[in-house]
């Protein structure tokens, strides 16, 4: 009791280690992922496949409502694993979701022991601080996405890798360790940067035939842990095996796009800002010792890991991910090394614009759950037909605190080449989690597929047997499933056109239209504040 009440009266000490720390990067993990239905995309996707596998006990491949969804399993086995433990106490969907917290905990703890290795014991908390910061991390990070089993993986091994000369029997366990965790939850193309940064570290190693060995048993390692799942699969289901393997093989087989490279470096001012400047800076101010493994191995780590993704990916948010935690790392001595008036620049920027939207985002609650401003309550209603906003006392009372959270770190943060950095991370988690708390009903309405999902059930009889489907998306089908329990078939197959029900979806009389005139059409509807995309429910 004596020292809390010394942190309220004296503020946060900086550098923050220990159960500070950890309280921190605790906050910024947990903020945003309860409270919410899946949302239409990803998280809709990856809940409802971890579902199908926890519900119907198909461990060996996932499945994505009913059909074959040739993606590796790591990560439905993880969310399976935090559903069973549990979905008795959280909504399952939430019980799932918190697979994603767990990695996203395991790649903050990577880039910490790596920032310790490669720049000291002071600079260790700025690296996992930096990933937390980066703004296109944050609705990610609290969405179901196994591509953060490849962010864990890339900061392990970044940890791993860092303590090559002074650890090497460490170095070993943990590279491998991320090697397979990689390839088994996130794909072979996400792991070859793993496989192509290990000359380079084996080069920048004080002891080179002791770090070749020590590679040596992590890769031997790695495939001992790999191997079973894809054996087993072939062997007991090659079909699905083969499926996967195309699946997997098919972008490698594409050639290399330099524009591609060009459109992922043009996302990254603002999907990797603050974190980029940074890394500039920090580049800059040791350009004389670039050469050096702490400058190197992240530097090159990035570049091998934009060549992969020019080969194999399209330019898009997701894959882009991948390039965060070298750049976060690289940019660790930047951060702490910012000149005076650029560093009070940053910090008045954290907390000026953190502020701002705090209080636009209590403004929007009070619009939704009281009716004041009530031209702004009448256009959320606008934005999201049907919403009607309510007081909730919880939420209220959990925004309430913080918001007297980040008001008492602003006061009392003291001076310290960590204050702007502090500012800015735990800024950004407190404006989230004031986003996910107050206004979360409102988004929550319109992108979730429940009422969607719960008004076609409704119009179909109690026994409608099979449902065929045409124009659902992946997110739409996971969302039927996942809510209804109903995996609707394509029309297409044999099945389906045997079935007697049929959904459509489209954004055009002719997508929405039915296949002939045996059709009839008995609902429409559409997601709130939707205006495009429809659908319409058909009985032969």
């Amino acid at each position: 009791m004596p020292d809390f009440l010394a942190l309220i009266r004296h503020g946060i000490r900086l550098p923050p280690a220990g159960w500070m720390l950890a309280a921190m990067l605790a906050f910024y993990v947990l903020a945003g992922l309860f409270g919410r239905d899946p949302w239409k995309g990803e998280d809709a996707i990856h809940i409802s496949t971890a579902w199908h596998m926890l519900h119907y006990g198909e461990w060996l491949s996932p499945d994505l409502a009913g059909r074959a969804f040739h993606e590796p399993p790591l990560y439905y086995w993880t969310a399976a694993l935090t559903g069973t433990i549990f979905g008795g106490w959280l909504p399952m969907h939430e019980a799932l979701r918190l697979a994603s917290g767990i990695w996203v905990a395991l790649a903050l703890m990577g880039l910490y022991y790596a920032g310790r290795e490669l720049y000291g014991q002071e600079s260790a908390a700025a690296s996992p601080m930096l990933l937390a910061g980066c703004v296109g991390l944050l609705l990610h990070a609290h969405d179901a996405q196994p591509m953060l089993i490849a962010i864990a993986a890339y900061s392990g091994a970044l940890g791993a890798l860092a303590t090559i000369g002074r650890k090497p029997r460490l170095t070993g366990i943990y590279y491998g360790l991320a090697v397979a965790g990689c390839l088994l939850g996130a794909g072979i193309s996400p792991t070859l940067p793993l496989l192509a940064i290990a000359p380079i570290a084996w080069w920048l190693s004080p002891d080179r035939p002791k770090a070749l060995h020590t590679l040596a048993i992590g890769l031997a390692m790695a495939i001992l842990l790999i191997l079973p799942w894809p054996i087993l699969l072939l062997i007991l289901e090659p079909s699905r095996f083969h499926g996967w393997l195309a699946t997997e093989l098919a972008p490698l087989k594409t050639p290399f796009s330099l524009p591609g490279a060009g459109r992922f470096l043009a996302l990254l001012p603002w999907f990797a800002f603050p974190v980029l400047p940074l890394a500039g800076w920090t580049l800059w101010t040791r350009r004389k010792a670039w050469r050096a493994p702490a400058q190197l191995l992240p530097l090159a780590f990035f570049l091998i890991t934009l060549l992969v993704l020019a080969l194999a990916y399209y330019p898009r948010e997701i894959p882009a991910l991948l390039m965060l935690p070298p750049l976060a790392l690289l940019a660790t001595p930047g951060a702490l090394t910012l000149r005076r008036g650029a560093a009070n620049a940053f910090d008045w920027f954290a907390m000026m614009t953190f502020s701002l939207f705090a209080g636009l985002i209590w403004l929007a609650w009070s619009a939704m759950a009281m009716g004041w401003p009530e031209k702004l309550a009448k256009r959320a209603v606008i934005l999201r037909p049907g919403f009607i906003g309510q007081f909730d006392l919880s939420d209220f009372l959990l925004g309430l605190a913080a918001t007297a959270w980040w008001l008492w770190l602003i006061f009392t943060a003291p001076r310290s080449p960590y204050r702007s950095l502090t500012h800015w991370t735990l800024g950004f988690t407190t404006l989230w989690l004031l986003a996910t708390t107050l206004i979360l009903p409102w988004f929550d309405y319109g992108k979730s597929y429940r009422p969607v999902a719960q008004a076609i059930v409704q119009a179909l009889p109690p026994d409608p047997g099979c449902l065929a489907e045409r124009g659902l998306g992946d997110a739409q089908r996971a969302s039927l499933s996942y809510f209804t329990k109903v995996n609707p078939v394509s029309l297409d197959s044999a099945a389906g056109k045997a079935c007697n029900w049929l959904l459509v979806a489209g954004t055009s009389r002719q997508t929405l239209a039915a296949p002939n005139a045996q059709w009839k059409e008995v609902w429409e509807g559409s997601r709130p504040g939707d205006r495009k995309e429809k659908f319409r429910l058909f009985r032969r």
